[in-house]
């Protein structure tokens, strides 16, 4: 999911830029990996990593005692997570947790506000710059500087390996979308979404549709990539202006989920209805919707805009209002869930009827934190924790300041889970590979080359 971002502005409920008014009760940050598979979530005490592919059972994988985590990513459900600390909000630390080990560290001229992650490129993004990294080696492929100012690091990068796509705002007032390839380094469109300044953002994980809202959270739309038309609208709602903090597409991209700081969530459907606008199974809502369509060219435009624009498919009332939170859709033991992590640490995981939506139900609920709370009520939240001693071998800053004693080879060997090398694998050190890095079954962290000009040394890399 990115989270998205696999929602995918702000990492999570407690990211730098929340509104004033969002109560953090102990929930620094949350955020889903690229599939939705893993919750990384920090607090003040250090971060966790949690697997959601069980409706019933939270396990805990990963327990760290990092302090004052604001951002955790973990990449798929691989070893590799990176973490940015308010100690030093300008460093960038990625490690490969189930050694216990840091692969590297970059520090940048500002405070880093948000980190997006997929299998080829690693995406920092401070106020007013973009860096684009080769996940590969961690080299520094392009800095984008100048960019309009993003307090709240709001972006975008799809996790497809050939369809690399970023997106960012294109401007600080209205709600322009810049449209990057991460893969080829160079700008494929400008999409004017919104009226107003851009608030979330999501690619569908094939990175063929792009998912936005503004800073008034009314209208949600999407567009195609890399063309940048639009080819659906949905009203969140009319009454009052919402900051929505979460945009998330379901796995076949057939869905749509948004979250704010009222206490409804919405899943909007993505149909595409035929060119008379007729339906196999006429309903009451699309005679009402004809309805609105025929009087619509007798009003003015913008009322006969919204009378067009599409409703909520599925919504979820949430217990509390006013809590920032990060929702995505996933498919949990072969049924359609949406799971809405929220600031007070609680994860809740809701069932989706895919056919006739409605007020989804709530199938389980469990803490994110306060083990002696969730014994008192009975549930199972964190289940077992994962223990893993710190290995004696270097880091990867301490590795690379070794001096090279032999020619550069052109070619890097994978890295397996056990250290060793996978026997005749050999992966090419091209920058733009063909293909994604390999992952075997998820139990690898992608290959982190060593440094070719034996510039880098020391602790890490400032930029």
């Amino acid at each position: 999911m990115e989270t998205g971002e696999g929602a995918d502005g702000p990492s999570g409920p407690g990211e730098p830029g929340a509104g004033p008014g969002t109560e953090l009760t102990g929930l620094g940050c949350a955020s889903f990996n690229q599939d939705s598979t893993s919750l990384a979530v920090g607090t003040k005490t250090g971060y966790k990593l949690f697997s959601v592919t069980s409706v019933d059972k939270l396990d805990c994988i990963y327990e760290s005692e990092t302090p004052d985590v604001y951002i955790v990513e973990r990449l798929f459900s691989s070893s590799l997570v990176v973490v940015v600390s308010l100690s030093i909000r300008r460093r960038m630390n990625v490690y490969h947790f189930k050694k216990g080990t840091e692969i590297c560290n970059y520090s940048y001229s500002n405070n880093i506000l948000s980190v997006r992650l997929n299998r080829q490129r690693l995406v920092v993004c401070l106020e007013e710059s973009v860096y684009i990294h080769n996940i590969k080696d961690m080299k520094l492929l392009k800095t984008l500087l100048n960019t309009p100012s993003n307090p709240s690091g709001l972006c975008a990068l799809s996790i497809n390996h050939s369809n690399s796509y970023l997106a960012y705002p294109g401007s600080s007032t209205i709600g322009e979308i810049i449209v990057y390839d991460a893969n080829n380094l160079s700008t494929v469109t400008m999409i004017p979404a919104h009226d107003s300044p851009l608030a979330a953002l999501t690619f569908n994980s094939s990175g063929t549709k792009l998912a936005s809202a503004s800073e008034r959270g009314t209208v949600i739309r999407v567009f195609s990539i890399p063309e940048g038309q639009r080819l659906f609208e949905f009203r969140r709602g009319m009454k009052r202006y919402v900051n929505i903090s979460s945009l998330s597409f379901s796995p076949d991209a057939q869905f749509l989920c948004a979250s704010s700081n009222t206490e409804t969530v919405h899943i909007f459907k993505l149909e595409q209805h035929g060119p008379s606008g007729e339906e196999e199974c006429p309903t009451w809502g699309s005679y009402v919707g004809k309805m609105f369509s025929a009087a619509s060219s007798y009003l003015p435009a913008q009322v006969s805009g919204v009378m067009s624009q599409e409703r909520a498919f599925a919504t979820v009332r949430l217990l509390v209002a006013g809590q920032r939170n990060v929702c995505t859709l996933a498919m949990i033991q072969k049924l359609p869930r949406l799971l809405v992590a929220s600031s007070d640490g609680q994860l809740f995981i809701y069932n989706v009827d895919p056919q006739d939506g409605g007020e989804c139900v709530l199938a389980q609920k469990h803490r994110l934190f306060g083990e002696d709370e969730d014994k008192e009520e009975g549930v199972e939240s964190e289940g077992s924790e994962v223990t893993v001693p710190v290995q004696a071998c270097p880091s990867y800053a301490a590795t690379v300041a070794i001096p090279t004693t032999g020619p550069v080879t052109t070619t890097l060997t994978g890295y397996s889970e056990d250290g060793g090398a996978k026997k005749g694998e050999v992966i090419p050190e091209h920058e733009f590979a063909a293909g994604p890095v390999c992952l075997d079954d998820e139990n690898e962290f992608p290959p982190i080359n060593w440094c070719r000009d034996g510039t880098r040394g020391g602790q890490g890399r400032r930029l």
